[in-house]
């Protein structure tokens, strides 16, 4: 098992700054649980914290020219390994200065703050010098001298995770009640949780910070406030931080990027993600066969870490191709798929192909799992499990349009998705519970029907259901990231809808006339490609009357627009790639929707096609939702 140092920062009283309540706890608190998981070292700089031991010892009170000496001092050499890691904690405040982002230390002057402060370029190009692979930032900070906030602290460094407590032109704010920043009291409930539940992932960590800061602020009366990660390369979203709490399945995707840098001839870092392997499977014969292969091929090339294969090489290296297909479970390194560790429900379906003529050429049985929850009153929310993978996310040349290129590959975790879309009756149940955030009208639909989706649901309406659902079934529910919800709906096809290159009326609902859609003065076709003109129903239907994917996903393709996280963007350049949902965009408020529906024609429900909403804006009849559960968020263990 690896080393773990840590750095925790608490500055309260500034002398050029306006005074914050609770950094000071925050980092206390921080160190506090660094001991408890058993870090080898830790530094805390506070207002009154003891001196470090060394010759002379080193006043910690966090002042300019203290920090910079401690970094110099402490960080001259390696003291570390590839394998270890260092955290670093910052809560005070902020400032950007000649497009660089400067750190406030008690002495800083917000009229000097080049010569006063301490900028983040510095910092990580110092803690880098420690010589572990993992540096992690935490930073809860401020851009001004009235509040916590801004655009966060840090551009983009090579190798390190840095977690912000806001994304742009937002506060990080501070609660009485907590007597915590929100982000450090999130951070650390984040860090405590046990089992199977926890957060000893990157990934994970910031999925739990992005669902739940937002909630606490909600709880507390304080604006909005949307924690985010970045990482480089992106590849260290799948880095492990507790390796003692990690799992078997958590190394999968590190089994990936180890054998692909072996590949690669990129042998220092495989080494080092083999070890992290092996540090948390413990006795994982491929890691081990992996070193030692690693150290012959250095040997080999005189101490290179940079070695191109030989057809040798190529022979004996493990093959590079992850164990994650797109609809397949992942496999772990004892060869038991995360499918066979418990018992789910099954239930066997038809999935049909059609051709461009829109003619049914194939029809198999496929069979997949699902847990059921039963929400009450003799109401059920059946959500099927979507298994780990990799796909190419938007549309190819000759298809859609601007705003769904450029295609890129998206890895995607596993997780559990609602069935069907969320039905009337399924809102109905929910939106009896207690209030949480908002109001919820119990019935809002314009077509009424217990087994239709429930409709006229704004954004807001949307995470408030997946608030309250989450409360009464002790489960994280939430709304799928855009990239969830295309991977999900294509079930491992690559054509413009899961069914085939067209749809008709007879398996979607859609708006499939016998003439051409007029709409503001411009023609769309009511088919697609070479498919017949149909019905035009003119309302919802019953969500399960249409044939599913060959995940089990029931109208992916017309019947309601679906809501997602995302915040709108007008392309995918620098989406994420990991599935996360893309929730900071400066110039645009727009969530996105997913699906097509009712009103639609079918150009507008290919499993592509994206499109928005204003959150604010009263909510139309095209307008719904489908939930996701993480399936490490107190589900059956698939």
């Amino acid at each position: 098992m690896g080393k773990n140092w840590a750095i925790a920062i608490g500055i309260n009283n500034y002398d050029n700054l306006q005074a914050l309540k609770y950094a000071q706890r925050d980092a206390e608190e921080m160190q506090h649980w660094f001991e408890e998981a058993g870090f080898d070292q830790v530094f805390l700089f506070t207002e009154n914290s003891p001196k470090i031991p060394a010759n002379p010892p080193i006043a910690t009170q966090p002042t300019y020219a203290r920090f910079v000496r401690f970094l110099n001092f402490q960080f001259e050499e390696p003291l570390l390994q590839p394998e270890d890691n260092l955290w670093f904690f910052f809560a005070g405040h902020g400032m950007r200065f000649k497009d660089q982002d400067y750190l406030m230390f008690l002495d800083s002057d917000p009229q000097a703050v080049d010569r006063t402060a301490i900028s983040v370029d510095y910092v990580v190009q110092r803690l880098r010098r420690c010589g572990a692979d993992n540096v992690v930032l935490l930073i809860d900070a401020c851009r001004d001298e009235s509040s916590r906030g801004g655009l966060g602290i840090g551009g983009e460094h090579k190798g390190v995770i840095t977690f912000y407590s806001c994304t742009a032109n937002q506060k990080s704010w501070e609660i009485d009640q907590l007597q915590h920043g929100a982000f450090t009291h999130t951070l650390l409930e984040g860090l405590r949780l046990q089992g199977e539940f926890n957060c000893a992932t990157v990934e994970r960590l910031d999925q739990y910070l992005r669902q739940n800061v937002p909630e606490v602020n909600s709880r507390y009366g304080k604006q909005s406030q949307n924690p985010y990660l970045k990482a480089e390369p992106p590849s260290k979203l799948y880095s492990i931080l507790l390796e003692q709490a990690a799992t078997v399945k958590d190394v999968e995707p590190l089994r990936y990027q180890a054998a692909l840098a072996e590949t690669k001839g990129d042998l220092r870092l495989a080494k080092q993600l083999w070890l992290r392997v092996l540090a948390v499977s413990r006795v994982d014969l491929d890691a081990i066969d992996a070193i030692e292969r690693i150290a012959v091929r250095i040997n080999r090339s005189g101490g290179d870490v940079l070695v191109n294969l030989s057809e040798q090489d190529a022979r004996t290296t493990i093959n590079p191709k992850p164990n994650i297909a797109i609809t397949q479970p992942i496999t772990s390194s004892r060869g038991d798929t995360l499918t066979q560790k418990t018992q789910l429900q099954s239930f066997q379906f038809d999935v049909i192909t059609v051709n461009k003529q829109g003619e049914e050429i194939n029809r198999e049985k496929h069979q997949t799992k699902y847990f059921s929850e039963d929400l009450g009153d003799g109401v059920n929310l059946d959500m099927i499990y979507i298994p780990a993978g990799k796909f190419i996310m938007g549309s190819p040349e000759g298809e859609g349009y601007d705003t769904e290129k450029p295609q890129h590959e998206v890895i995607v975790p596993e997780f559990f998705m609602g069935k069907y879309p969320v039905t009337q009756a399924q809102w109905e149940v929910v939106a009896a519970l207690p209030k949480i955030n908002r109001d919820l009208e119990v019935q809002p639909s314009n077509f009424k029907g217990y087994d239709r989706p429930v409709e006229c649901v704004s954004w807001y309406d949307a995470v408030e259901f997946c608030v309250r659902l989450s409360k009464h079934m002790g489960k994280q529910y939430r709304l799928p990231s855009e990239a969830e919800w295309e991977y999900a709906c294509r079930a491992g096809t690559t054509t413009p809808f899961h069914f085939g290159e067209t749809i008709t009326t007879e398996i979607a609902n859609y708006q499939g006339t016998d003439s051409d859609w007029n709409y503001e003065g411009k023609l769309y076709p009511g088919n697609y490609g070479y498919g017949p003109k149909g019905k035009y129903r003119e309302q919802t239907t019953d969500v399960d009357i249409f044939p599913p994917n060959s995940f089990g996903l029931y109208d992916m393709h017309g019947n309601i627009e679906e809501w997602c996280l995302d915040y709108w963007h007008d392309s995918y350049d620098r989406a994420p790639i990991d599935a996360s949902a893309w929730v900071d965009n400066d110039n645009c408020s727009d969530k996105v929707v997913r699906g097509g529906s009712w009103f639609d024609n079918p150009e507008y429900c290919r499993s592509a096609y994206r499109s928005y909403h204003d959150p604010d804006d009263e909510p139309y009849d095209t307008l719904g939702l489908r939930v996701v559960c993480a399936a490490s968020s107190k589900t059956p263990s698939p």
